[in-house]
């Protein structure tokens, strides 16, 4: 189903890159580096009071600023902007190296393409956060971080394209799904003028300045991409188009739970069964992640181990997620499409297919249980900088 006229024209739509101020910086060749540095500067402190400093979370830059600070201000910037953090990663200024000195030509393995690698990350390090406690561990934080860069460096000094960023960064995937609820998107100005355009730039990338200029390297060709999935926001593409056509474009929040238009680089939402489950694994671990804030979560332990002589409460933890990532959402939505199928009039299409196309419906459900959770700790802690910073 596509509805493009939920849309507003490109014409009518507000265009960040217009606005004076924030607009000429986002033009300017060099911002999304500038940026990269900032927050690289920010890295680069965590991992060093991680390693050296007190091993107190709320003594130590590596207890307060991935935990309480980034988090929150991760998802604001999602609902208010897009996806920012992606645009500013520091863990792309080792990858920018590793192009550079290596020149990699290898496609990424086919067998490993989609979103099922990131999935598998995405659980993985949610299980770990919780039975290792990483939020009070500045030393594991640190090394967490430096692990972070060193498998952005590796993967993409091996690969070509952003092959870290599309099929495995859990960060990034975080923020694509979560961008789907975002007010603004990278979009053509007129597509009538994409329409004539014959060198594909903003794909292919061309010179600039005497230097060259990377087009996409996600494979979304703007003329046809739609929406943020797969989208960092690093702009390439505004520098790439020899016809200053692309822009920072409002949007409609949340569009895809009604549109199902083919994406570039993406395809149709209804036909990734991987990005379906993307969304159900990282909408149910929105609760699942605040599950264990709760009093209940600690009853329910104690009834196991008395019960069925649990004993090991990393066991524990993985049983819960694996129920509350796997076998919740898996259920759900196999009922759901059941339900949809028998009583609404779907009865021509597959319980997969019907699963693909309406799970971005929980989206917005996500975001919002992700941004109470997370901007509640940074409401109430985002002070805790100042004492660490005064030490």
């Amino acid at each position: 189903m596509s509805l493009p006229l939920l849309a507003p024209p490109s014409s009518s739509r507000r265009d960040l890159l217009r606005w004076p101020v924030v607009g000429r910086f986002l033009r300017w060749r060099h911002a999304r580096a500038a940026l990269q540095l900032g927050t690289g500067t920010l890295a680069g402190l965590v991992i060093a009071d991680g390693l050296f400093g007190p091993q107190v979370s709320s003594a130590n830059f590596a207890g307060v600023l991935p935990w309480v600070h980034w988090r929150g201000l991760v998802l604001l910037a999602l609902l208010v902007l897009g996806n920012v953090f992606c645009m500013a990663c520091p863990f792309m200024l080792p990858r920018r190296v590793a192009k550079r000195v290596f020149g990699p030509t290898r496609p990424w393995p086919r067998a490993l393409r989609g979103k099922w690698a990131a999935i598998a990350l995405l659980g993985l390090f949610l299980w770990s956060y919780e039975a290792f406690d990483l939020w009070d561990s500045p030393w594991v934080t640190a090394w967490l971080t430096l692990a972070y860069f060193g498998a952005a460096f590796a993967v993409d000094a091996f690969f070509r394209g952003a092959a870290f960023c599309k099929h495995l960064c859990p960060i990034g995937h975080f923020n694509f799904v979560h961008g789907l609820v975002s007010p603004f998107e990278v979009a053509v100005r007129d597509p009538d003028r994409c329409a004539s355009c014959r060198t594909k730039d903003c794909i292919r990338g061309r010179e600039l300045d005497g230097r060259p200029q990377s087009g996409c390297e996600l494979w979304l060709f703007q003329p046809r991409k739609v929406g943020n999935m797969d989208c960092t926001f690093c702009l390439d593409c505004v520098q790439a188009c020899p016809h200053d056509n692309v822009g920072l474009l409002a949007r409609v929040p949340a569009l895809e739970v009604v549109d199902d238009p083919v994406r570039s680089g993406v395809g149709r939402f209804g036909r990734r069964p991987d990005l379906a489950a993307l969304v159900l694994v990282l909408t149910f671990a929105g609760f699942v992640n605040a599950f264990g804030m709760v009093a209940a979560l600690h009853d329910l332990r104690a009834w196991t181990g008395a019960a069925l002589g649990l004993a090991s409460e990393r066991l524990f933890l993985a049983a819960v997620f694996a129920a509350g990532l796997v076998v919740l959402p898996a259920a759900a939505a196999l009922t759901a499409a059941w339900a949809a199928r028998r009583l609404g009039g779907a009865r021509g299409s597959g319980l997969l297919e019907l699963v693909g196309r309406y799970a971005y419906v929980l989206a917005p459900t996500g975001a919002a249980m992700w941004f109470a959770h997370h901007f509640f700790h940074f409401a109430i802690g985002a002070h805790t900088v100042l004492p660490i910073a005064r030490a």
